[in-house]
């Protein structure tokens, strides 16, 4: 709010402002020190003097109080005051009545985790570089004035301190954004990247843990998820000079999702947020769940409009830094993503208590695994793999596949033949987990189906 400042009919600021005289400036500051202590409880703006075209200004900044909800008297001059709620209604402010005012009193119980103080840090745990760096990025013309800042100067003025001049703390979201150990404040704020190169089922996996500043922390944990583990698969058509080109994983499903997860996860609980890879899923694991008024139906269609945010600080931070819209288009961006990447719709879960959240991202059928066996695969369709696809229709055993190509010798069909069409999985199992089972099967996948498709005659790929 500027005190001092004319608008015209279209509510656009006039200049040269009309500006304050000097003996109004104590006078206004008196009467707002009385209003304020109007208010139940007591509820100081931010107040400073400020000068524009040789006019000086009164600007006040709200920023959500430590101690809200608060009450305001229905009337400031009643001799007998009756305080009550009120909320904003598109441009109006009204009185926060019924369900409305339910809302209000659940939504600011206490003060949100990421808008607290935090009394076990000190002002100088928060990184004057860092916040300057964030500054410099945003593009924020605060980031002129920053080098002759004391950090709680600066840190008062990006809103990520606060208390008495005296005794100053720094805030929660300042710490996980401008602190380069914030797990030493909040143990689980880390990422951790797990590789299962045989399956979830497994007995080997890779991790990779990151931990830092939050933007930090996600933007390099998306950075080593694309660099080892994103592939794209070029399918050549006979009939026509286009290739197709799918992803695995599209990347940009994956940056949201895993963005979601760091906005919405609950930075009390010591659970990091964790992104599981296998050739068949991407999943990203975060806690808890959320938030009960949301439907899990209208995840899967697309719907989400949350009225409640976990953390609005950390997402306004995400939001500057363009990492998130912060406008509930998560998750009907990674459904676009999905589809536009020819993918298989993702899947949201949650149990019944909301305790966790699951998002799973399923591998585009006609890509190609990452790795098998530690090496990458090409994709190559030999000859003998060409004439194995062919011949398998529905579910067969080996000994019918084997005897519809003719052949004799099951260790010379096993190692030319069906061997390499798993590994590039053209073929799979019917029964993967028990693979000398005498009930198994082999069936074409979709890769397998696709190839035979576009390679309707002889010869191999």
């Amino acid at each position: 709010m500027v005190i001092g400042q004319d608008c015209d009919a279209n509510g656009q600021p006039v200049f040269p402002p009309v500006g304050l005289a000097d003996n109004q400036l104590d006078k206004i500051q008196r009467e707002l020190l009385a209003h304020c202590q109007l208010i139940q409880p007591p509820y100081f703006p931010v107040l400073s003097v400020e000068e524009v075209d040789e006019r000086k200004l009164i600007v006040l900044w709200a920023p959500g109080g430590q101690n809200r909800p608060y009450k305001a008297p229905e009337s400031v001059t009643a001799k007998h005051k009756v305080w009550r709620y009120y909320i904003r209604r598109y441009s109006s402010t009204v009185e926060a009545k019924g369900e409305f005012e339910q809302e209000l009193l659940s939504l600011a119980a206490k003060v949100p985790f990421d808008d607290r103080y935090n009394q076990s840090a000190r002002i100088d745990d928060l990184s004057k570089p860092l916040m300057q760096a964030f500054l410099q990025e945003v593009g924020s013309a605060l980031a002129a004035d920053a080098p002759g800042l004391s950090v709680e100067a600066l840190a008062r003025q990006m809103n990520v301190a606060g208390g008495p001049t005296e005794s100053p703390w720094p805030k929660n979201v300042g710490l996980l954004f401008f602190n380069e150990t914030p797990e030493q404040f909040f143990p689980g704020v880390q990422i951790d990247v797990v590789w299962f190169p045989e399956g979830a089922g497994g007995d080997r996996f890779e991790e990779k843990i990151f931990k830092g500043p939050l933007a930090r922390m996600t933007r390099e944990a998306l950075s080593y998820i694309q660099r080892n583990y994103l592939r794209e698969t070029v399918i050549k058509h006979p009939d026509r000079a286009e290739a197709t080109r799918v992803w695995n994983f599209p990347y940009a499903a994956i940056e949201e999702a895993l963005v979601n997860a760091v906005y919405h996860r609950s930075y009390e609980e010591r659970e990091p947020i964790e992104v599981r890879i296998s050739n068949e899923e991407l999943v990203i694991l975060s806690f808890p769940g959320p938030d009960r008024s949301i439907r899990l139906e209208d995840f899967q269609a697309g719907r989400i409009v949350s009225r409640r945010y976990r953390n609005r600080r950390i997402g306004e931070f995400l939001k500057e830094l363009e990492m998130t819209e912060g406008r509930s288009t998560g998750i009907p961006k990674i459904l676009k993503e999905m589809a536009a990447n020819g993918s298989p719709p993702p899947l949201f879960e949650t149990d019944d208590d909301r305790l966790s959240f699951v998002i799973r991202l399923p591998r585009h059928p006609l890509s190609l695994v990452p790795t098998v066996g530690g090496r990458e695969v090409t994709g190559e369709v030999t000859g003998e793999v060409g004439r194995l696809l062919r011949a398998v229709v529905g579910e067969m055993t080996r000994q019918q596949i084997q005897s519809a190509l003719g052949l004799k010798g099951e260790e010379h069909f096993r190692t030319a033949y069906l061997k390499p069409a798993l590994e590039i999985r053209m073929v799979e199992m019917t029964l993967p987990d028990k693979p000398t089972s005498r009930n198994q099967r082999y069936r074409l996948t979709a890769l397998g189906q696709h190839w035979l498709d576009t390679h309707p005659g002889g010869g191999a790929g």
